[in-house]
């Protein structure tokens, strides 16, 4: 049992099931354009610790879960807890770049930071194997590039209530710091680190196009 992963569960768990129970609490910790932009910037990291529901708790946990160890393994507990912080600022930031002047956007969830930890474990170990639906076998590698393409399809179409710029941050955080740490990578293992980052270059020409 690693203590640093189970904390961060513990406190995802507390703090969201506070805000099961007290919608007063909820709103004051959640992200909110409109209050971030009148001074309250601690909601860029509280609302990291807020959940819409259970599933949505247990489904980002459960992915913490899974790809923490892999993390933990190769980098130690200090870079794992720097990649989960950071990914969730990276998430937060990059939310409050597309959504600035969208007054009364509002969102919650470890995702940022939880996709910063998967992404990391891609690139640490990228001949990994994931069972989607605990079924079917895919690439890790192929499921990180998939599943951002998949958030840039979800912020053009803007249908749902899930927040995937703060997916992409989290991603672009765990993937940059990962590289930071691990720089090696660059020349060992330079077409994973170059299929990885082919979501992100194109999510930014998209929005320098005005795509998004």
């Amino acid at each position: 049992m690693n203590t640093i992963l189970i904390g961060i569960i513990v406190a995802n768990v507390l703090i969201s099931y506070k805000g099961f129970n007290d919608l007063a609490f909820f709103r004051k910790y959640e992200f909110h354009v409109g209050s971030i932009r009148a001074g309250e910037q601690i909601r860029m990291f509280s609302s990291g610790f807020l959940h819409v529901d259970m599933m949505h708790l247990f489904f980002n946990m459960l992915t913490l879960w899974f790809f923490a160890p892999v993390v933990i393994n190769y980098l130690g507990n200090f870079s794992f807890g720097l990649i989960y912080i950071a990914s969730l600022i990276f998430g937060s930031l990059l939310t409050m770049m597309f959504h600035k002047n969208d007054y009364n956007y509002r969102a919650v969830g470890a995702s940022g930071a939880v996709t910063g930890i998967l992404y990391s474990a891609i690139l640490l170990q990228p001949d990994m194997m994931l069972g989607i639906f605990f079924i079917i076998p895919m690439p890790a590698y192929l499921f990180g590039i998939g599943y951002l393409l998949y958030s840039i399809y979800g912020m053009r179409a803007k249908n749902d209530n899930i927040g995937h710029t703060a997916h992409f941050g989290g991603a672009i955080g765990g993937y940059l710091i990962t590289l930071l740490k691990e720089p090696s990578m660059l020349t060992t293992n330079t077409l994973m680190v170059v299929l990885l980052a082919i979501p992100i270059v194109i999510l930014f020409v998209m929005a320098k196009a005005g795509k998004l």
